[in-house]
């Protein structure tokens, strides 16, 4: 009956406007992960948190509560400073995949978790099982191993890893208690802090393919989250990238990793680049291995240009088990069976893209997961031919979308159209990277 009247009592504590303790909200946390504390009370908690907020001292006490209710990996074990990036999620986000070998090849251990895809958001984990043979599922030893020597890691999160986020997710799912920047950011770095970096860049998508879809609300919880890990002690950065449109141009999981290794080689797209160069950049000045971006940036350039980025990933993906002659020779991977090019209905520019429908597209060719049991195509996907800005005539491709099954190409093809707005006005094209946040403020770019 006590603990009952104590929750009660942190409850009406919230919804009076009233801050809470780092002890009350631990308690909280610990009750409710270890089941003394029911869903409906936890429910209303969440309510009273979405109407009347969080202040930073509160969501910091709630990130750390919450990645102490399970494993904390001891990274002690690893030698140097260890680096991590978090994407919020986003379309055609392969950035994963082109940073870590160029961070790792400097020498800068990678230690990386990564989840699997679900919904039309791809994982870097089911990309990197385009590679036979690749596994995710090696061992904590393993693992050190494998980061001490090849300087890059990457597996899937251990069940227990902030086991109250996987909870508390499912209840605010269902309970209309997803929009709150704290606990967004709180749900975010509690699965960072527990992973045991010691510095960690976020990228934060904006736009019509992101979680956050104003400029405004990504700024908003870059900051919380920063603020979050600096309280924790990490050296954390936050990078607002656009997410108006695919990154890249291929979307799907082997075309991720095609265009991302020819990238790699200097190949591949603009923004891809920018925004991995930039999002690594600042995992290079936080392990003190940079004085400042610019330098930062001329070291990764040389590891593209003298093919240690690439002999980097080879490397990694045959340390996890896996065949690396298609880091070069990408023609090995396998293909879809079929290219179907879909065609502009008219003249003029492409001056909107609805990217969540561009996922969604995927998604329907079969490269993503409608349940956590979903089984994918690695191979199906698009290649996006005309983005933002570009002027297009009828009948010229907008994408070429690569399928297995011809009933789900139709369906596709549809919801691929109905992405692309065509008008008369050219469009601005959208800038790749919107904000730095750092502890010291906001660099607007």
């Amino acid at each position: 009956m006590v603990l009952f009247m104590k929750m009660y009592d942190l409850i009406n504590k919230k919804k009076n406007t009233e801050k809470l303790t780092g002890e009350e909200i631990e308690f909280i946390i610990q009750g409710f992960t270890n089941g003394s504390i029911p869903d409906y009370q936890m429910s209303a908690f969440l309510m009273a948190v979405c109407l009347n907020g969080m202040d930073h001292e509160e969501t910091a006490a709630l990130t750390v509560a919450m990645a102490k209710s399970g494993d904390i990996l001891d990274l002690s074990a690893i030698h140097g400073v260890k680096v991590d990036k978090h994407s919020t999620g986003g379309v055609g986000d392969k950035t994963s995949l082109v940073l870590s070998p160029m961070v790792a090849s400097l020498g800068i251990p990678v230690a990386k978790m990564s989840g699997r895809g679900l919904g039309h958001t791809g994982g870097t984990i089911d990309k990197l099982e385009s590679f036979p043979g690749f596994s995710t599922s090696i061992s904590s030893e393993k693992f050190i191993e494998n980061v001490n020597q090849v300087k890059m890691a990457i597996v899937g999160q251990t069940p227990n890893l902030a086991p109250a986020d996987k909870k508390i997710y499912a209840l605010r799912d269902v309970t209309a208690t997803i929009d709150n920047i704290s606990l967004i950011a709180s749900s975010i770095m509690s699965k960072k802090i527990a992973s045991g970096a010691d510095v960690i860049v976020l990228d934060v998508k904006t736009g019509s393919g992101a979680f956050m879809k104003t400029y405004e609300e990504s700024l908003a919880l870059a900051k919380e989250m920063v603020q979050i890990g600096t309280i924790a002690g990490r050296k954390t950065f936050a990078v607002i990238t656009d997410m108006n449109q695919p990154l890249g141009n291929a979307v799907g999981n082997t075309l991720e990793v095609i265009e991302a290794i020819d990238t790699l080689r200097g190949e591949g797209p603009k923004d891809l680049f920018e925004v991995s160069i930039t999002l690594a950049s600042y995992m290079l000045v936080g392990a003190e291995i940079a004085r400042n971006v610019e330098e930062a940036k001329s070291m990764l350039y040389k590891t593209m240009e003298d093919g240690t980025a690439l002999n980097k990933l080879a490397e990694f993906i045959n340390a996890q088990g896996g065949d690396n002659k298609p880091v070069y020779d990408t023609s090995l991977f396998q293909k879809a069976s079929i290219a179907y090019e879909v065609e502009a209905p008219t003249d003029g520019f492409v001056s909107y893209i609805h990217t969540d429908e561009v996922g969604m597209t995927s998604l329907v060719l079969g490269g993503g997961r409608e349940t956590k049991e979903s089984v994918i195509d690695l191979s199906v996907g698009i290649k996006i031919r005309k983005k933002l800005g570009d002027a297009v005539v009828k009948g010229e491709s907008l994408a070429t979308l690569f399928a297995n099954d011809k009933d789900k190409l139709e369906e596709a093809k549809k919801r691929l159209l109905n992405a692309y707005v065509i008008a008369e006005t050219k469009p601005e094209k959208p800038k790749y990277v919107y904000a730095i946040i750092t502890k010291d403020g906001v660099i607007e770019m």
